[in-house]
């Protein structure tokens, strides 16, 4: 045990955390500025006005009390966008290719673990089990889930993408939007067999819906409370635990020290006694695994999935990784909290600072702007490296 201790590198464990505890202080108090500013300069305008009368409140008031929630539940969504956003960095920095087939991998695990529960309802082994049972039983599903999808990555990467590695980048990406139709209609395909129905619930069990409030604060007639459900820390804690095994993985392991060799130079890995096709299904199945368990995490966390569940939680993702630098580990984490702060703090504020013209549901505008405006001044992201292309 001493021996296996030794030869961890606790450098590569703690960065990860101190990078996440980083990027979240950092992200929620640039956008916490941001929001009181625009509160200060609304508060005397018919904005403010608008919501004095409504809510009895300044606007500036509102903003404040309701800001600690804000920023939590940004934190939530962010950490679920990262952990999807691993899978696409992971193959892109191996093979420089987005595998648009991730988001519909990512739905399979999904519907694995709600099906994994589900059955177990079925036979009345839940709810009627006790605190420990329930999270264990959770954790055999997201297990499940990471196996299945996995698997399925491994295949699709087998199937659809090795026999076209030497073609034109188009040929595969293409290839791949093919196989996220295909596996989106797999999915309708085989619950219409099974269950006949495209919606599907996760149970209610455990404590996960249960809401731990840590104060409330009164604001004008109605009362607010400050607190944050089981279900969203488990998702948090979940998706930091993911991330700092795949950063100690890639950068402390004789495993990450291969995939790194194949992400530089395929050819000169292969002539160092590196099996580059191994490492690549070794990626892929990292990727599938990760995903997997961020199907579960999100089904946990919003409840209800249907077979085009992977779709909008894709393409934020994927976003994310382009937002924080596709390829690099860090940039995934980055672009997946930034994401989640920018969605939450705009479906927050975005009511109150219209007067009611625009709600939650165009919180995507700020966010895509956002990223637009990156990839203008800074085409390789907020971390990745600006490098040439390769002969």
């Amino acid at each position: 045990m001493k021996r296996f201790l030794e030869t961890i590198n606790v450098r590569e464990l703690l960065q990860p955390l101190a990078q996440m505890i980083l990027f979240s202080l950092g992200s929620g108090a640039v956008l916490s500025v941001i929001v009181i500013l625009l509160a200060l300069l609304l508060d005397q305008t018919a904005a403010g006005q608008f919501l004095l009368e409504r809510n009895k409140v300044t606007i500036l008031t509102y903003t404040l009390v309701n800001l600690p929630q804000v920023v939590l539940d940004g934190l939530t969504i962010g950490f679920v966008y990262a952990a999807i956003a691993l899978g696409y960095t992971m193959v892109y920095g191996v093979l420089e290719f987005i595998n648009f087939a991730h988001s519909e991998i990512f739905a399979v695990g999904a519907f694995v673990g709600v099906e994994f529960l589900i059955l177990l309802k079925s036979f009345e082994i839940i709810p009627a089990t006790s605190l420990f049972m329930s999270y264990l039983w959770l954790i055999a599903a997201i297990l499940a889930a990471m196996f299945v999808a996995g698997l399925l990555a491994v295949s699709v990467e087998r199937i659809a993408y090795r026999p076209l590695r030497g073609a034109p980048r188009l040929v595969p990406l293409i290839s791949a939007i093919g196989v996220s139709f295909f596996l989106q209609d797999a999915i309708r395909l085989i619950e219409s067999l099974t269950t006949g129905q495209f919606h599907r619930i996760i149970p209610s069990f455990g404590n996960f819906d249960e809401r731990l409030v840590f104060s409330k604060i009164a604001l004008g007639a109605s009362t607010i409370e400050l607190g944050i459900q089981v279900k969203s820390i488990i998702v948090i804690v979940a998706a930091m635990l993911m991330l700092i095994g795949l950063n100690y993985l890639v950068n402390a392991t004789k495993v990450g020290r291969a995939i790194r060799a194949v992400a530089q130079d395929r050819s000169t890995a292969s002539l160092m006694g590196i099996d580059v096709n191994r490492i690549i299904s070794l990626t892929f199945l990292i990727g599938g695994t990760l995903g997997g368990a961020a199907g579960v995490l999100y089904a946990l966390k919003f409840t209800r999935i249907d077979p085009f569940v992977g779709f909008f939680p894709g393409l934020k993702a994927f976003t994310a990784a382009v937002l924080g630098g596709i390829g690099n580990l860090t940039g995934a984490l980055l672009g997946g909290i930034v994401l989640g702060m920018l969605e939450t703090f705009a479906g927050a504020y975005m009511s109150a600072f219209t007067m009611g013209a625009a709600g939650a549901e165009y919180k995507d505008i700020f966010a895509f702007s956002i990223l637009i405006l990156v990839l203008i001044f800074r085409p390789h992201g907020l971390m990745g490296e600006n490098v040439t292309q390769k002969a």
